[in-house]
């Protein structure tokens, strides 16, 4: 996804939550909160893994591109990331 311009990761937020807003009466599965069932729904809709080319001991990424970690929850939440590399 494009990371040059902060302004499009900060669109597709604000779409995403125009599109699965908290606080909607109609989700029964709000146990850990008002985001708790929008937070599944984003997961659902954005990729949770990726490939990406290397060499030379770099990321092959292009001009416009970048990698960032996308929490959808109101609260801070520990993560763990895994690399795993395949290749000669």
């Amino acid at each position: 996804m494009e990371n040059a311009d902060p302004s499009a990761r900060r669109d597709l937020e604000a779409w995403l939550d125009r599109l699965v807003p908290a606080d909607d009466p109609a989700f029964e599965h709000t146990l850990e909160g008002p985001d708790d069932m929008p937070s599944h729904i984003k997961m659902a809709l954005t990729r949770t893994s990726e490939t990406i080319p290397f060499a030379a001991s770099r990321l092959l990424l292009g001009t416009w591109q970048g990698i960032f970690l996308w929490e959808h929850r109101r609260a801070p939440q520990t993560r763990h990331g895994v690399v795993t590399v395949l290749g000669e």
